[in-house]
């Protein structure tokens, strides 16, 4: 078994997402180099070196088992995975991320691929400013100076503003930081499923909807007119109780909550299916209800196109839902997408899903959850 070894990384990022780039480099790292220790602060600073916008830089220390040689070869590999295009011109670029090797251990190392220490951190205090929240008495081996005392005779005086972002070692610990996600789509989207998916594989407390055992439900796609009013209003009893229930009650051994549904879709069904006078009646109760309810953090909704929603839905086969037609499902699209329009941008997420499989395909899998944490970390 081969000895591990600690390393300090430096993070950076001055294209697209910068915060989100950093996290998602941070998870990388976690799962090819080893076990992240520490993360420091993120800071904002001018680009350096060149004309380009403000970078967002990060430390972090990491337990490894790999050789030198190999750290580095995993790097460029993640920059290279994340769309990072190396130019052959010479000077500094902007880019969508930049990871660098500090120290491995206190090894000094001096290769035509590799230098360790970095020969240029103590020339920069967007590098030594980070390092110093995570390694502040790390002692350079060959200048002799810790990092805090390396930091105060540099002679950089670049403008250097520490942010209240945080990065997170798992995605566990940034799932953990929202409470409460809610996941909607149309009838068959199959919001459920990634519900249940993420709350197995991230410790979430599941919310599910009690849709099934409504007892109007058969009889109102025999007759909507007729059972309209009833159905919408038990259903927003049951669900206004069932989500209050669910959501107050905190499990300490759960990370978040994740619910395949918000109470809202009470009024956007309702709006479909309820003659005018009943709605207004309706959304008289539902305005009550809904204010004293837990809004989600993130509002995700699942959009797939009605041919496939036809589709899975009979494929589940409950009987009551499979004279659906398609106008019906194209109305609650539309009711879906009238409420995100007034919803506030970086609570809600539409993710088209009409050519992802992500119950077979976990390369599917995985970008959805890239899309959820990088609205996690959108001001």
């Amino acid at each position: 078994m081969k000895e591990a070894k600690t390393t300090y990384l430096s993070l950076g990022s001055n294209l697209g997402n910068k915060l989100f780039n950093l996290q998602r480099a941070v998870l990388l790292l976690q799962k090819e180099l080893g076990t992240i220790l520490k993360i420091s602060g993120v800071y904002k600073s001018p680009s350096w070196g060149f004309e380009g916008e403000d970078f967002l830089n990060a430390c972090l220390s990491a337990e490894t088992e790999y050789t030198p040689t190999e750290v580095l070869h995993i790097i460029l590999k993640l920059e290279q995975d994340m769309g990072r295009l190396r130019s052959k011109v010479e000077g500094f670029q902007s880019r969508i991320i930049d990871i660098d090797l500090l120290y491995y251990n206190s090894e000094i190392i001096q290769t035509d691929d590799l230098r360790v220490p970095h020969p240029q951190m103590h020339l920069r205090r967007f590098v030594l400013k980070p390092l110093a929240d995570i390694a502040p008495q790390f002692y350079h081996p060959v200048l002799g100076k810790d990092t805090r005392n390396l930091l105060q005779e540099c002679k950089d005086k670049t403008s250097l503003q520490h942010t209240p972002h945080k990065l997170y070692a798992s995605r566990e610990l940034l799932f953990s930081q929202l409470h409460l996600v809610a996941i909607e789509g149309n009838i068959g989207a199959g919001k459920t499923t990634l519900a249940r998916k993420i709350a197995s594989e991230h410790n979430a407390k599941l919310v599910l909807e009690r849709f099934a055992d409504n007892p109007f439900l058969p009889k109102f796609y025999d007759d909507q007119s007729r059972y309209a009013f009833p159905l919408e209003m038990s259903f927003l009893a049951d669900r206004y109780q069932q989500f209050t229930d669910d959501t107050s009650q905190l499990d300490l051994f759960k990370n978040f909550m994740v619910s395949d549904y918000d109470i809202y879709k009470s009024l956007i069904f309702a709006q479909i299916t309820l003659q005018k006078e009943e709605f207004k009646l309706y959304r008289k109760m539902f305005n009550f209800m809904y204010s004293e309810v837990k809004k989600p953090d993130i509002y995700i909704f699942l959009y797939q196109r009605t041919e496939r929603l036809l589709e899975n839905i009979k494929k589940r086969g409950r009987s009551y839902e499979q004279g659906i037609d398609k106008e019906y499902l194209e109305k609650i699209n539309r009711g879906y997408f009238d409420f995100l329009k007034g919803f506030p941008h970086r609570k809600s997420l539409i993710i088209d899903i009409a050519d992802l499989d992500f119950i077979e395909n976990t390369t599917d899998y995985e970008l959805i959850i890239d899309k959820i944490l990088e609205q996690a970390l959108t001001n």
